[in-house]
């Protein structure tokens, strides 16, 4: 029998927020028939506006889902209403075993997983591939290079008198130049308030600068400037090479969107080794992020870091079982400590924004100045916009003026809590 999921974890796989208010009004058993569980899936036929319903099947391990309705959102609000209606308990369970309908679609994904496992890969030409790393490496440094020129033209003129705009030209010529990370933060200059204008300049100014002496700076340095401009690394390589096998604690998860891109960052740290880690996984529009895991549970599996300076983003590898719960709460550091780890954070990557971190025994108190977290003795500024001001008032709530636990990011713009832990050890995911 799988684990049944919370209701925060079925929810954080909806494309948008219009879809969690629709599939709200199909987790009731009222409009479901023929519903059923078994082999890792759920199925059931939802009455829609037509004649026929529709056929809703959700395969849980992936997760993966089908269902014959209209909507280009994926899932869809009858798979969402399905999964809630199971997570509830609510599911009435006329077979275990799935109709033909179902069956048929569940056999396809079956054999199309076989198929690509059995598939056999294409040799790589390592003198082909070396050539076209060259051959990126040299436009990536013409690209700093240029960047730094044009960083220290805006310098001598003088910031006092700058208007925003003019940016997107140089970002532009970053993404000519293969470099989409450095073309990213290239842009947001147009958007920066004017006292953080002239930091971000000497951070890209120096990034850009390491650019074109990577080879001569150590290779954990050099690995973490290749990471910030934008080149990527190859999973099947990552996962080839050493993993760290842990129970991982989800610590938090988050989505943010633009027009084109949902990113959710979800933040792990092992059980036995206390590393954190950072998963990143991406949906189109209209389509959540295909990975979701579920905030507060543990789930033992593998782990590739992407190398660096210091290492945090990784990809999942080989999983051994399903997520399961935990009831404890996990430890943390004060908010003085919160600050020295940050510090050592930027000591080795100069270019980091923040870390993640676990803070405990903290109040959340409002002040003139916004939200802070407190101990008592030293306090964090809460992040602005880091938040919904509704998830703050949640954390208040669930604080009850009480310390509490709280996970989230700490950086030089203060701290944006994600998780809150009451006393009982229950995670509430501050979104």
């Amino acid at each position: 029998m799988e684990e049944r999921w919370s209701t925060e974890h079925v929810l954080s796989l909806a494309p948008d927020q219009p879809s969690r208010k629709a599939a709200g009004k199909l987790s009731a058993p009222t409009p479901w028939s023929g519903t059923g569980q078994g082999g890792g899936a759920l199925w059931g036929l939802c009455k829609g506006s037509g004649s026929t319903p529709y056929r809703t099947v959700v395969e849980l391990t992936t997760p993966a889902y089908s269902c014959t309705c209209p909507s280009r959102k994926f899932p869809c609000k009858h798979a969402l209403g399905l999964l809630l209606l199971w997570s509830g308990d609510l599911l009435a369970l006329t077979a275990t075993e799935p109709p033909d309908w179902a069956a048929e679609w569940l056999s396809i994904r079956q054999q199309t997983a076989v198929r690509r496992a059995a598939a056999p890969t294409a040799p790589v030409d390592p003198v082909a591939a070396a050539r076209r790393a060259a051959r990126r490496s040299t436009r990536i440094a013409a690209g700093a290079a240029e960047l730094r020129l044009r960083l220290a033209d805006r310098v001598r003129h003088g910031l006092a008198d700058e208007a925003p705009g003019g940016w997107e030209e140089v970002a532009a010529r970053m993404v000519d130049a293969q470099a989409p990370r450095l073309a990213a933060q290239v842009r947001e200059l147009d958007y920066l308030p004017a006292q953080e204008r002239l930091a971000e300049y000497a951070l890209l100014h120096l990034l850009a600068g390491a650019v074109g002496r990577a080879d001569r700076l150590p290779e954990e340095l050099a690995a973490t400037v290749r990471s910030r401009v934008g080149v990527p690394a190859d999973t099947a390589e990552l996962l080839a090479g050493p993993t760290v096998r842990d129970r991982w604690l989800v610590l938090g998860s988050r989505d943010t969107a633009d027009d084109r891109l949902t990113t959710r960052r979800i933040w792990l740290r092992g059980a036995k080794t206390g590393r954190p880690a950072l998963l990143l996984a991406f949906g189109g529009p209209g389509r959540a992020p295909d990975l979701a895991l579920p905030v507060g549970q543990l789930l033992e599996a593998e782990l590739a870091f992407h190398p660096g300076a210091r290492p945090l983003r990784a990809v999942l590898g080989p999983r051994y079982g399903g997520p399961e719960p935990d009831a404890s709460v996990p430890d943390g550091v004060t908010p003085g400590e919160a600050v020295a780890e940050y510090g050592r954070a930027v000591a080795e990557d100069p270019w980091v924004e923040s870390w993640p971190t676990v803070l405990t025994g903290v109040v959340p108190v409002l002040g003139s100045d916004g939200w802070r977290l407190t101990d008592g003795q030293h306090s964090l500024a809460v992040r602005t916009g880091s938040c919904p001001e509704p998830a703050l008032w949640r954390l208040a709530a669930v604080s009850a003026g009480h310390p509490l636990t709280v996970f989230g990011e700490s950086g030089h713009r203060g701290f944006a809590p994600v998780t809150a832990w009451s006393a009982d050890g229950r995670a509430t995911p501050l979104t």
